[in-house]
């Protein structure tokens, strides 16, 4: 299954473990995830050097050939923001994850899409489990 994983990159990286806990998880299950890079510690490095109009680009083109997109929504993102509502106008299947006791924006959890999935989660464990059996 082709899955965009969404996950804060500016908006700050405290998740960044459960970022790459998900992202490998997901790879090992088998899954294409061509924002896999986006978990790692170097992205802000990276992704500095693609032009604003090139990631644009490049993300819209991942959503709209995904199957499916996971985010981790613990940390507010206007871009995670943009990419759920993005594959939900789309009618892809969404999954926000958050740690649990974490505020998460109404607008996510107060959205009443069919396609959206929004649960919290304990552990990074429960996480990854939570995300397999949605997929």
């Amino acid at each position: 299954m082709n899955v965009y994983f969404a996950c804060s990159i500016t908006g700050g990286r405290e998740y960044e473990a459960v970022y790459q806990a998900i992202a490998r998880a997901l790879l090992a299950d088998g899954h294409q995830v061509p924002t896999a890079h986006l978990a790692e510690s170097n992205v802000i490095d990276v992704e500095t050097s693609v032009a604003p109009q090139d990631v644009y680009a490049r993300d819209a083109e991942w959503i709209r050939t995904c199957d499916a997109l996971i985010a981790e929504v613990s940390v507010p993102s206007h871009g995670v923001g943009y990419e759920i509502g993005f594959a939900l106008s789309l009618g892809k299947p969404v999954l926000c994850l958050y740690q649990e006791g974490r505020r998460v924006s109404k607008m996510i959890t107060g959205n009443p899409d069919p396609h959206l999935k929004v649960i919290s989660y304990t552990d990074t464990t429960q996480a990854v489990a939570l995300i397999r059996q949605f997929l």
